[in-house]
């Protein structure tokens, strides 16, 4: 989406003259609220819905995993960069994984929503129908929030999660001997935004195009090349765009008895950090830049879009192993798990989750050595990734 078409936007009429789009001020709250409502699911323990000061829902164990998340415009999001249905999808992703990773599955959102009065409606549409159709893929419903006047857009989005009678699976019980796990792509967000970042959008880099196949070449491992670079560049832009966290395997993880879980806001390293240093002990997560595990794998698969920004092969490595280990926003889940619970049931009732893959391992802090996160062994010559107030 251009700017142009950001709230203020103009519209061409069926005569081909321009006129303004009908804005959240030409409507009026409750209008719009009327407008909104039937984009939005509905949640399965709904007693009370939306109408009244508050809703009502059934808490079948007793128990329910709450969670909140603010997206502000120009700092999470930028209109220019993402349709007002990734930016709604990308809304309800980050908080759904909240709650999948404490081991809930996740049963509704509120949601808080503050724009311009000069926002159109169809954006605002755009956005509740992205975060309606991710809710309806996990069976979640939107049971509330609240509309206010605001001089940017910001989206703030309350999630809750039913435990279904297990214990919340914290950041605080990796222990020494449990196999550290995760499912996801690693990096694949950060790879999107690289890309935004530096001008290439869906249509706007040579490559992405198509424009550097020779037609001659059609099949040649040339034309292969540069296709399965476009096919991942853009995969790439999605996972920026509208996140799709793997809400399953939270529950699956619980159920298969992870000790320790988040989701991957921040970067695989920082919320490696989180849990180490929470539970008092060493995440010595794999080293992607060798060996033939699941991070080198995914370092790999990151090359072809890294050398779009860099001048040779050296330096393209570079970049694509810190989108893997200091990435974030892929929200996929990272969890401690005892190595004889690891089993050979993938996929099972009692086994790990589809896509679950071992990056490391947890040990003890040596004497005088400060529980936290490892690479290969080594402590991360950087940063650890994203910090809202530190860069």
């Amino acid at each position: 989406m251009s700017t142009a078409e950001g709230p203020g936007a103009r519209v061409p009429t069926p005569q081909g003259r321009e006129r303004t789009a009908l804005t959240v001020a030409d409507l009026g709250e409750e209008c719009l609220l009327a407008r909104l409502a039937p984009l939005l699911p509905h949640a399965a323990g709904e007693v009370v819905g939306t109408g009244d000061d508050c809703a009502v829902l059934a808490a079948p164990d007793g128990h329910c995993a709450v969670s909140t998340d603010v997206l502000v415009e120009g700092l999470h999001f930028r209109l220019d960069w993402s349709t007002p249905e990734q930016v709604g999808r990308r809304a309800a992703a980050q908080n759904l994984a909240d709650a999948a990773a404490m081991g809930a599955l996740p049963t509704a959102l509120t949601v808080g929503l503050a724009m311009p009065g000069t926002t159109p409606v169809a954006w605002v549409e755009g956005m509740a129908a992205g975060l309606g159709e991710a809710c309806r893929e996990c069976g979640a419903g939107v049971v509330g929030g609240d509309l206010v006047g605001g001089r940017s857009i910001v989206i703030s989005v309350t999630v809750l999660g039913d435990l279904q009678g297990r214990a919340p699976v914290l950041r605080s019980g990796a222990r020494p001997g449990d196999a550290i796990v995760h499912v996801g792509a690693p990096g694949r967000s950060a790879a999107g935004l690289a890309l935004l970042s530096a001008g290439i959008g869906d249509g706007d880099a040579p490559v992405l195009q198509g424009r550097d196949q020779d037609p001659a070449l059609a099949g040649s491992p040339r034309a292969l090349g540069v296709a399965a670079t476009s096919a991942e560049a853009r995969a790439c832009l999605e996972a920026f765009r509208a996140p799709r966290p793997p809400l399953e395997a939270g529950p699956a993880l619980a159920r298969s008895g992870a000790s320790a879980m988040m989701d991957v806001s921040d970067s695989l390293l920082r919320d490696g950090d989180r849990i180490a240093r929470a539970s008092g002990v060493i995440l010595d997560i794999d080293e992607p830049a060798r060996g033939g595990g699941a991070l080198a794998g995914a370092m790999a698969s990151l090359m072809p879009v890294a050398r779009l920004l860099a001048d040779d092969e050296a330096a393209a490595a570079v970049i694509a192993r810190a989108w893997v280990l200091t990435g974030g926003e892929d929200h996929g889940m990272l969890a401690t798990v005892p190595a004889e619970n690891l089993g050979a049931l993938v996929g099972g009732a009692h086994g790990l989750p589809d896509g679950a893959r071992v990056i490391g391992r947890v040990r003890e802090a040596g004497d005088g050595e400060p529980p936290g996160v490892r690479v290969g062994g080594r402590a991360p010559e950087a940063g650890l990734g994203w910090d809202h107030f530190g860069g």
